[in-house]
């Protein structure tokens, strides 16, 4: 996916009706990378989710030994989808530290996500921050 967080919040701004902003979480889930079949294994599953998430992460270290995170991942729903799509885009290429120290709620908040999700949406975005906190601590103890 090519489309930066700033970019997503930037769109979120511009698009007054959540209609459009639907349909522009739509476009974004459309713009991730396929898994492979071998890649949507409960391996990979985003426990917590009523639609099926898969999300995979991937840890190389900068030049100081930093351990920097980037995901992929993909639902079977089209709106969770465009929602794995801005999650992926605001935690891509950061440091574990940084993931941990991002105010995720304050975030969300900027794009308005929280009133305009269903509890069931809200409870898998849920799980997939913290799918990707968790990833983020094992990657700091590892270090």
């Amino acid at each position: 996916m090519t489309t930066s967080f700033s970019e997503i919040l930037e769109s979120f701004d511009f698009l007054d009706d959540w209609e459009d902003r639907y349909k522009y979480l739509i476009d974004l889930g459309k713009e991730l990378p396929e898994l492979t079949d071998a890649e949507r294994t409960d391996r990979f599953k985003v426990r917590g989710c009523v639609s099926q998430v898969w999300l995979i992460t991937a840890i190389e270290k900068d030049e100081a030994g930093t351990p920097v995170l980037t995901f992929r991942g993909d639902s079977d729903a089209l709106i969770v989808q465009g929602l794995v799509a801005v999650v992926t885009a605001l935690f891509n290429g950061k440091t574990a530290q940084e993931i941990l120290n991002t105010d995720v709620e304050g975030v969300f908040a900027q794009l308005g996500l929280q009133e305009h999700l269903t509890p069931q949406r809200s409870n898998g975005l849920k799980s997939m921050v913290g799918r990707i906190r968790s990833d983020a601590e094992q990657a700091l103890t590892a270090a």
